[in-house]
């Protein structure tokens, strides 16, 4: 029996939601990829899952660099030959402290839009011989409760709180749509899930309320591992 692969980028935290995703993954008999602009970052928590007797491998990979795409590419198709889950997690630095479109730094936006949209968008290009090699690939893109400011006018206490990071979340919805009627006529699925409120900065002492990344990961999970005849083109939320 061929393993199983997954692919999560932005895992370079312990307390992250990357690395939450990948130890449910591994759980469940994944060979489990961790990536990072610094791979010194995710290295060890690779290895803190093989000490747990998971496969777990660890990668170099930066959105804003089309070089360590292939790169990694290139390892998947040499060790793997197939991917069955790609989970775009990783998100350019939130700027929580703005509260208005009128005030966003446009660098801000311009960075998070290159991390959060063109990067995913990038790399399922990279990616699709490995995503259509496995027998039906997932790919999960992971929103944000920010993106629904601008869909659905939801009021977080701000004309547009985090405008950077809500444009951009926003955005990768929409990516999810597109790529999912490209997809349409193969067994992938596309789909994106906002975790929810997840406490993976405790050194911003300001997430008291939120959940574990352990619990948030659940959702992404669900999407990753959906059955053939799940949903496609969708934001879910967890």
């Amino acid at each position: 029996m061929t393993t199983k692969t997954a692919l999560i980028t932005g895992t370079s935290r312990p307390v992250g939601l990357g690395f939450a995703i990948a130890r449910q993954l591994a759980e469940l008999d994944y060979h489990v990829i961790l990536t990072a602009r610094d791979l010194a970052r995710a290295e060890p928590l690779a290895a803190q899952l093989r000490k747990e007797g998971h496969r777990a491998t660890a990668l170099r990979l930066d959105l804003t660099d089309a070089v360590s795409m292939q790169e990694a590419a290139g390892h998947l198709a040499r060790t793997d030959g197939h991917l069955d889950a790609l989970i775009n997690n990783a998100c350019a630095p939130v700027d929580f402290t703005v509260m208005s479109a009128l005030d966003a730094d446009l660098d801000a936006v311009r960075s998070a839009l290159e991390v959060d949209v063109l990067g995913p968008w990038r790399l399922v290009q990279v990616l699709l011989p490995m995503l259509k090699a496995a027998p039906a690939a997932r790919i999960v893109n992971v929103s944000s409760i920010s993106a629904q400011q601008i869909a659905t006018g939801l009021d977080l206490g701000a004309s547009l709180r985090a405008p950077a990071h809500s444009f951009a979340k926003h955005s990768l919805d929409v990516l999810t749509t597109v790529l999912a009627r490209a997809l349409k006529d193969t067994p992938i699925l596309v789909n994106a899930v906002d975790p929810g409120e997840t406490a993976t900065h405790p050194e911003r002492g300001d997430e008291g309320e939120a959940r574990p990344a352990d619990e948030s990961a659940r959702g992404v999970i669900w999407a990753a591992t959906l059955d053939e005849d799940g949903p496609t083109g969708e934001l879910f939320s967890s």
